[in-house]
């Protein structure tokens, strides 16, 4: 028996995060095992996990993993799962900063294709000629001195912001949390979330899902929006109000919209209304970790557990504090 246990629903899917070598270093637990036997297992003082990792009650901790002391996961959001083991005093850490690298990459590789008008020429392009595409492209402000909105600071934001200094953009965020200071060190504008909307050409959400933010990017905020502005999405669904956003497209068609995350409904079922607007595009939750780059989630943990049982300071513990404003 070994004090290290690796869970997720596959085995496939562990083997997609951790090495072999690592994996080798426990043993594998299906999480149906655990939700079915309801077996303790009292050597346990380590779980590693990824997608899949099966919410417990505190009870359910208790009985089954009663010497648990920490758990690594290697993905990004523990929302649905951490509070109950936070409050049996099980430290967790997560791969949120390995997460974060991906999904920056792709909302920055948008962003600059956005402020050059790609998403409204591909469809310009094939309606109405190249002539005229390319005059519609000049309306839009490319890459220098050009607005962009980020709706939230966080470590997502942050990697946004890093892979565009680079270019020479005005980035305008929103975040509650962010004060002057940390603006000033970001090279950023701090603002009012009603100014992002209205001064941006292209806006990114990065906000966290909380009782405070749901629902928050409503039909007020999109109706801000330029004429040609772009709306992009990575973040959490539910801060969106889809009514207001389609209601926001439909009264200015030149408006669009990027979206990698939906809700209520995700993944998205045919015939989904969404899928008829032609100034939304939709991709099915791509922006995070995935094939190759789902070994850097796994690599992150691994580094995390030698730290912190060599007795080092953790770098990516997360809290019952900072559940409140992560994603």
């Amino acid at each position: 028996m070994s004090e290290i246990y690796f869970v997720a629903a596959t085995e496939e899917v562990l083997r997609s995060c951790y090495s072999s070598q690592w994996l080798a270093q426990g043993d594998i637990l299906l999480s149906s095992e655990i939700l079915q036997q309801k077996k303790c297992r009292p050597e346990c003082r380590c779980i590693f996990s990824t997608w899949t990792m099966p919410a417990l009650t505190e009870e359910q901790i208790r009985e089954q993993f009663p010497s648990l002391k920490y758990l690594f996961y290697g993905a990004g959001s523990v929302q649905k799962f951490a509070r109950p083991f936070l409050k049996n005093g099980v430290r967790i850490f997560s791969a949120w900063a390995a997460n974060a690298v991906p999904v920056a990459e792709w909302t920055a590789a948008q962003i600059i294709l956005a402020n050059k008008g790609f998403f409204q020429l591909h469809r310009r392009y094939a309606e109405e000629g190249a002539e005229k595409a390319r005059e519609y492209g000049n309306s839009f402000p490319g890459n220098y001195h050009t607005p962009v909105g980020l709706l939230g600071a966080g470590m997502i934001g942050r990697k946004v912001i890093e892979l565009l200094a680079p270019y020479s953009l005005e980035i305008l965020v929103f975040d509650p949390f962010m004060d002057e200071p940390a603006a000033e060190n970001l090279h950023v504008r701090k603002t009012d979330i009603e100014t992002l909307f209205a001064e941006s050409q292209t806006i990114s959400n990065h906000l966290a899902n909380n009782p405070q933010t749901r629902g928050m990017l409503n039909y007020s905020l999109f109706s801000r929006m330029k004429p040609n502005a772009v709306f992009i999405n990575t973040g959490r669904g539910a801060t969106i109000d889809p009514q207001g956003l389609c209601r926001a497209l439909n009264e200015e068609p030149r408006r669009t919209a990027v979206l990698d995350v939906t809700d209520p409904n995700e993944p998205l079922q045919r015939g989904d209304p969404l899928f008829d607007m032609p100034n939304i595009i939709l991709t099915p939750h791509r922006a995070g970790a995935c094939s190759k780059e789902v070994a850097r989630l796994g690599e992150y943990m691994a580094e995390e557990y030698r730290r912190v049982t060599a007795g080092k300071p953790a770098l990516y513990e997360v809290t019952t504090d900072m559940l409140e404003t992560m994603a």
